[in-house]
């Protein structure tokens, strides 16, 4: 007996029963890098292939309301939406709306940076303040985190600012860390709304003068819809700032400022991205043309199904993407896997050659319109909080055909015979980057 107490004793000194420090700390960073590995692979929204028929059109009565089903179905009548190319528009306007606040200004964003743009903005929300402006400040903490010095921070809640981070990175829920608000909306007096794709960064100003300024739009939007903006605004404002908006400086009666019919999208975590669907139906009921620009395009299987079976139909289905100039490398390589498809099924692929395009729209058959933040692609449609503008309207679809006609002039077209000999670099780098195309 006394023997085998013994071996028990030598047993457990040998650290089997009781686990040293180094092995604790091990056991530690193990659970957490699951954890992490799990909150950026495994949380996220079901997605579902819409696997339509071609059975309305675009122009008729029904296609609204089943494109928009997830969202609101019923389009909102009587706004104006204007157009902003470039930072040498977007940026004066938002700032000469902010200098003219009365009562409220209400800001979210993805990316802010402590720069030339980052700071004529920090003045005027801190001016408004002083003029008795209630002004609230969202920034996304992975977007805004790292560009966004804190003595900026500091001097914003100081000048009175309500200021929060949506999931900032120091906190203890881990599960949020990569479920980032890629939204941007800008709200005066519950009056005036800016949105679109924007980042308040230099790399945004300017007119896409060269490739350290990027191509750009934002939308400045009166009349109804700018209420529903500001309702976006608020589905965060409440989850971060526990703070209702309600009175005549944030939601007053708005008159009809135009004739365009529309309706906000936005997304939401655990629920199905109502962009998808919208989408879908869009390329199935598309009789004429599809005219899509993002900044970061990885269609999935369902999507490049309906658009070769549009481009069937005898649809001109048409995409401009980023070409040499692109931030975001990997994520090209993802989406480039899907070129082929596509250029077989007779879709003409462009890539804009000036600069990096970061513009996120699309026109179907010149009537009905989509610009916003949601990137075509897998993390807007499974991940991120996005928010887009959906727009029925031939005079805004005609306006941004032009613009898409323009940077068609500015863009070199990429051929199927260009995909089939593609560089060993490229075929590794697409294969490399399958596993994390949810991510990218």
């Amino acid at each position: 007996m006394a023997r085998r107490g013994k071996k028990k004793e030598h047993w457990l000194n040998r650290g089997y029963g009781k686990l040293e420090v180094g092995e604790w700390i091990g056991l530690v960073l193990a659970f957490l890098g699951i954890v992490a590995l799990c909150g950026l692979f495994f949380i996220r929204r079901h997605t579902i292939d819409y696997r339509l028929t071609h059975t309305f059109a675009v122009a008729d009565p029904e296609f609204f309301g089943s494109a928009l089903a997830l969202a609101d179905p019923v389009p909102i009548s009587g706004s104006n939406v204007e157009l902003l190319e470039n930072g040498d528009s977007y940026f004066p306007a938002m700032l000469e709306a902010i200098q003219h606040a009365q009562k409220t200004i209400n800001f979210e964003a993805y990316i802010f940076h402590s720069d030339e743009v980052g700071w004529k903005f920090r003045d005027a929300f801190i001016a408004a303040v002083q003029r008795g402006v209630e002004v609230r400040v969202l920034l996304d903490g992975i977007g805004s985190g790292w560009g966004l010095n804190n003595s900026d921070v500091k001097m914003m809640r100081q000048g009175g600012c309500k200021f929060s981070y949506y999931h900032p990175t120091q906190s203890w829920r881990v599960d949020r860390t990569n479920r980032r608000s890629h939204r941007r909306v800008l709200t005066i007096d519950g009056r005036i709304a800016f949105t679109g794709a924007v980042g308040f960064k230099e790399t945004w100003d300017g007119h896409a003068q060269d490739e350290n300024h990027w191509h750009d739009v934002a939308v400045r939007v009166t009349g109804p819809l700018a209420t529903e903006l500001q309702g976006a605004f608020q589905q965060h404002w409440i989850k971060t700032g526990v703070e209702a908006l309600t009175g005549a400086g944030q939601f007053p009666a708005l008159p009809p400022a135009g004739k365009i019919r529309g309706q906000v999208v936005t997304s939401h975590s655990f629920s199905e991205a109502p962009v998808l669907l919208m989408q879908a139906v869009a390329f199935t009921a598309a009789t004429k043309r599809i005219w899509i620009t993002n900044s970061y395009c990885t269609p999935s299987e369902e999507q490049v199904r309906a658009l070769v079976e549009a481009k069937k139909r005898g649809v001109d289905v048409r995409i401009l993407l980023p070409g040499e100039h692109n931030d975001q490398p990997l994520t090209k390589s993802a989406g480039r896997s899907a070129y082929g498809k596509l250029l077989e099924g007779g879709v003409r692929i462009f890539e804009y050659e000036p600069t990096m395009v970061h513009v996120k729209a699309m026109v179907i058959d010149s009537l009905f319109s989509i610009i916003g933040s949601s990137n075509f692609d897998s993390r807007s449609a499974e991940i991120n909080e996005e928010l887009d503008l959906a727009l029925y309207d031939a005079d805004f679809s005609k306006r941004l055909e032009q613009m898409f006609e323009h940077d068609l002039t500015q863009s070199r077209e990429y051929t199927l015979e260009q995909f089939k000999h593609r560089s060993l670099w490229e075929r590794v780098t697409e294969w490399v980057a399958i596993p994390f195309r949810s991510q990218l």
